[in-house]
């Protein structure tokens, strides 16, 4: 069952998103500011958090952002503003998703399906591949005494392949799970950044390779040695 933080100072509107969400299956936390959201978090990770834009105090653009830096799980943001400009400050915080109020609860519930679905990757804190460790606390990636500090894209690519080691992952699932459903760019953006890992990766582990399925994908292979 996927937990759900939503973090709204209108009580109708935390109680309107609790009972849809509810009926939904999903588990429920609640917050009416971002001081007992971030308070909530210390102690709670939920797969996402639901945040409204207009608060008192600390507005949602910046709880996004401390969200996004600490713990770099997926924000939808719910506002009154319906504007360009105001999406635009939304997503350079580090936001998932964006709706206008009002908004249909069951267009809510099909976003954060969608995002639930992007984020569908390893939960455990600890990968062990072959001689390799993906620590996704740290965002490192270690054999023996060498580490890796990869760009968080090329991280999350190989923590995703990591995270089911010799299965094969459509090149199309692995761009919609890292860079999102609505992504403009072209596969060339993925091609680069597995021929970058795989540099990285063979200069401290030879058990451990990213092997390329012609016509469908990649998969993360290890070798017996």
């Amino acid at each position: 069952m996927s937990k759900i933080l939503i973090v709204d100072d209108d009580k109708n509107i935390l109680d309107l998103v609790r009972i849809h969400l509810t009926q939904a299956g999903y588990q429920v936390l609640k917050a009416e500011n971002a001081i007992q959201a971030l308070s909530i978090l210390e102690t709670e990770i939920p797969d996402l958090v639901v945040v409204d834009v207009m608060m008192p105090g600390m507005n949602g653009y910046e709880l996004t952002k401390r969200i996004r830096e600490k713990l770099n799980l997926p924000v939808l943001l719910l506002t009154a503003k319906g504007e360009l400009e105001d999406k635009e400050k939304g997503f350079i915080a580090g936001s998932d998703d964006y709706m206008v109020k009002p908004f249909a609860p069951k267009e809510l519930l099909f976003r954060i399906a969608a995002i639930l679905r992007r984020y569908d990757k390893p939960r455990d804190a600890i990968l062990r591949v072959g001689t390799v460790t993906v620590n996704r606390k740290s965002f490192e990636v270690s054999s023996g005494q060498s580490t890796l500090l990869m760009p968080l894209k090329e991280f999350e690519v190989f923590a995703l392949l990591a995270s089911r080691p010799n299965q094969v992952f459509e090149r199309a699932e692995i761009m919609e799970k890292v860079w999102g459903f609505d992504y403009e760019g072209d596969e060339q953006t993925l091609n680069t950044h597995i021929k970058r890992i795989r540099e990285r990766l063979v200069k401290i582990a030879t058990d451990v390779e990213i092997v390329t399925i012609r016509g469908i994908g990649y998969k993360l292979e290890v070798h017996n040695q």
